[in-house]
C-alpha cells in the first residue's frame, strides 16, 4: 500500500504527539514518595514490585523494584510477565459477559446445560452463582489439599474436574450466602470450552488480548511451557534470604494469566473507555451481586465494586505461592493501580491503595474512631451484668470460628483468635463492634443451648457455647480414635491417641494435634481441615466426622475402623 508524503508526515506527528502523551513526567517530589513506598525491595537481594499507575489513557508511572530472578539476577521492569491469580477471574468473567452478548449464554442458565458431567445436587446452580461466588460449590484448592495433594504439586484441569464431577454436597443453597470459590471459575472457563468451541486461552487471546494489544499476555494452561522474561515466585525465609515458592499448575480460568504491567494498564484503561465491549459490557462485569434474600454483596461478575476514600472502586487481588497481586481502577477519576509481586509477605493491596492516596482526594466521610479508653457509659458499660453474664464463656461456629465472651470492668469484650476488641449494646441481645458497627453479635438461647450469630457485610456465623473441658480423661479421648474415609475424595485420615492428645494422621502430611472443643468439635492446625464435627448415631457412638472448614463445609468423612 503506498503512502503519500502528507499521511507519512501526519503518522509521524501523530506517533510524536502519542509518545509526548504517554511520557509526560510526574514532579519529582510525586515520584520521591512512589519510591519511598517501594524502597525497601529496590535492591538486588530482594524479590520485589512491578508497580504501574495509567490516568486517563496513557500509562504515566511504570516502574520494577527488586529481583525478577534471583538466581541469575535479573531485575523487574515493567515488561516483566507475572503470574496474576486470581486477578485472572475478572478475564474468565468478561469472557462469559462477551458470550453472553452474542447470544449463546445467559447468566441465569443452569450450569448443567453447558457441564452434564457436573453432578445433580438438587439444586439450581446459575452462571450468575458461579461469577458472583454463591454457588455453593466447595472450593478446589482445600478439595485437592484434602485429598492429599499439596498446592506445589503438578496441578492439572481434569485433574479439578474429576474431583468436582464427584461432589456429593454443597457448603449451602445457591443464591443464600457468599463464599470464595476458586472452583466456579474453572467451571466458567469449561462452560466459555463448552459454548465457544474454544479454550479459554484461545478464547480470551482472540476476544480481549489481541483486539486490546496485549501482546504478552496468556493463560497459561501448560506448566512446562517457557515463557521468556518471566519473574519466579518466593516466600521468604528471614530477613535476608528467601526460598523457591512452588507454582505447577496447568489451570484456567480461576487463575493462571500471565501478564505484564505494560499489558494491563490497556485493561485498566477499558474500564472506563472500552475498546472490547461497550458501557454495557463493563456494566454488567462490575454489577455487586445479590443474595437470595436481596441483599447486595461488594462481589461483582470476577471483580470487586466498593468504595474507597469515597470513590468508586473495581478492583481484586491474587495470591498464589510467592505471587502477589493487586489492581485497582477508579473509574470516575479515570485512573487505575498496577503492584504485582513475586514475595509472598508483601500487601500488594495496601500498596496500591498507598499509590491511590498519592493521586486521589479522600472523599469519603469521616467517622471518629472511639478509643477504648474515652467510651462513654451509656455506650459500652452494662448495667444488667447478671443477665448478661448467661453470655459469657466459649463458643464455636458450625464453621469453626472459636469465640471467647468475656466481661471487664462492666463491659463486653470478644475474643476471637487472640484479638480483643469491645461490643456496644444495641438493644437487649444485640452489641456490635464500636469500631466496626456493621458487626452485629446477636445471642439467644435456645432450650438448654446458648447461642450466637456473628454477622458481618459478607458473612454470618453461626455458633453454640460450649463447656471448656480442661480434664479430659483417656478414656474419652479414645472413642475419637480410628481410620476415615471419604468416599468423595477418596481419602482417609486417622484420629490416633499419643500420650494425653489426639492426633490426626495421614499418609501425605505430618501428623498435627487435635484439640477438642466440648464433645462434638475437633480443631487442628491443618489449614484444609481445622474443623472437624463430630457425627454420632442414636446410640451416641462416633460414625465419623464433618469437615466444616473454611470454604468446605458437609465433607463427610466414615469412620471404618
Amino acid at each position: 500500500m503506498r503512502i503519500t508524503l502528507k499521511k507519512f508526515l501526519t503518522l509521524i506527528l501523530v506517533f510524536i504527539v502519542g509518545i509526548k502523551a504517554f511520557a509526560q513526567p510526574l514532579p519529582d517530589s510525586t515520584i520521591t514518595k512512589i519510591n519511598t513506598i517501594f524502597s525497601k525491595w529496590d535492591n538486588t537481594n530482594s524479590p520485589g514490585c512491578a508497580v504501574g499507575i495509567i490516568r486517563n489513557d496513557s500509562l504515566i508511572f511504570a516502574k520494577g523494584y527488586g529481583m525478577a530472578n534471583l538466581e541469575y539476577g535479573l531485575s523487574i521492569t515493567p515488561t516483566t510477565i507475572f503470574h496474576m491469580a486470581s486477578i485472572s477471574k475478572q478475564f474468565t468473567a468478561y469472557s462469559i459477559v462477551l458470550l453472553a452478548k452474542q447470544g449463546k449464554l445467559t447468566l441465569d442458565d443452569d450450569i448443567h446445560k453447558y457441564l452434564p458431567w457436573f453432578p445433580d445436587l438438587k439444586e439450581k446452580i446459575t452462571i450468575r452463582n458461579l461469577l458472583n461466588h454463591t454457588s455453593g460449590i466447595r472450593d478446589q484448592w482445600q478439595l485437592l489439599a484434602i485429598a492429599g495433594t499439596r498446592l506445589d504439586d503438578v496441578i492439572t484441569q481434569d485433574q479439578i474436574i474429576k474431583i468436582l464431577s464427584k461432589q456429593q454436597a454443597l457448603n449451602f443453597k445457591p443464591g443464600d450466602e457468599y463464599t470464595y470459590s476458586n472452583s466456579g471459575f474453572t467451571l466458567l472457563a469449561e462452560i466459555v470450552k463448552s459454548v465457544s468451541g474454544q479454550t479459554l486461552r484461545q478464547f480470551t487471546d482472540s476476544a480481549i488480548f489481541k483486539p486490546l494489544g496485549m501482546g504478552d499476555t496468556h493463560v497459561h494452561d501448560d506448566y512446562t511451557e517457557i515463557v521468556k522474561n518471566r519473574s519466579y515466585s518466593y516466600d521468604r525465609k528471614d530477613s535476608a534470604h528467601f526460598a523457591n515458592a512452588i507454582l505447577s499448575y496447568s489451570v484456567a480460568g480461576a487463575t493462571s494469566l500471565f501478564t505484564t504491567i505494560n499489558d494491563m494498564a490497556k485493561w485498566v484503561m477499558n474500564f472506563y473507555k472500552p475498546v472490547v465491549g461497550n458501557e454495557n459490557d463493563i456494566q454488567l462485569l462490575t454489577q455487586n451481586g445479590k443474595l437470595n434474600s436481596g441483599k447486595q454483596i461488594s462481589y461483582a461478575l470476577g471483580i470487586a465494586n466498593d468504595k474507597y476514600n469515597g470513590w468508586k472502586e473495581y478492583s481484586h487481588g491474587g495470591a498464589d505461592a510467592g505471587y502477589r497481586t493487586y489492581i485497582s481502577v477508579f473509574p470516575d477519576a479515570n485512573m487505575g493501580f498496577l503492584v504485582f509481586s513475586n514475595l509472598g509477605d508483601i500487601n500488594t493491596g495496601g500498596l496500591s491503595h498507598q499509590l491511590a492516596d498519592i493521586f486521589i482526594k479522600d472523599t469519603a466521610t469521616k467517622q471518629t474512631a472511639v478509643k477504648e479508653d474515652k467510651v462513654d457509659s451509656s455506650a459500652a458499660i452494662l448495667k444488667d451484668t447478671m443477665a448478661i453474664k448467661r453470655y459469657l464463656g466459649d463458643y464455636i461456629a458450625d464453621k469453626g470460628l472459636p469465640l471467647n465472651m468475656q466481661l471487664k470492668n462492666g463491659m463486653l469484650y470478644y475474643n476471637i483468635y487472640g484479638e480483643i476488641n469491645l461490643l456496644k449494646r444495641q438493644n437487649k441481645d444485640t452489641f456490635s463492634i464500636i469500631n466496626a458497627p456493621a458487626v452485629k453479635f446477636i445471642f439467644s438461647v435456645r432450650e438448654k443451648d446458648t447461642l450466637a450469630e456473628i454477622i458481618t457485610p459478607e458473612e454470618v456465623y453461626h455458633l453454640k457455647k460450649y463447656i471448656k473441658d480442661t480434664t479430659q480423661s483417656v478414656t474419652l479421648l479414645q472413642q475419637y480414635t480410628g481410620t476415615y474415609y471419604c468416599k468423595e475424595l477418596d481419602c482417609k485420615y486417622g484420629i490416633q491417641l499419643k500420650g494425653k492428645h489426639l492426633f490426626l494422621t495421614n499418609s501425605k502430611y505430618n501428623d498435627t494435634q487435635l484439640n477438642l472443643s466440648g464433645t462434638e468439635h475437633l480443631t487442628s492446625d491443618f489449614w484444609w481441615m481445622d474443623h472437624l464435627f463430630i457425627t454420632r448415631n442414636t446410640a451416641n457412638k462416633i460414625t465419623g466426622f464433618e469437615v466444616n472448614s473454611g470454604r468446605v463445609m458437609h465433607l463427610r468423612f466414615k469412620k471404618i475402623e
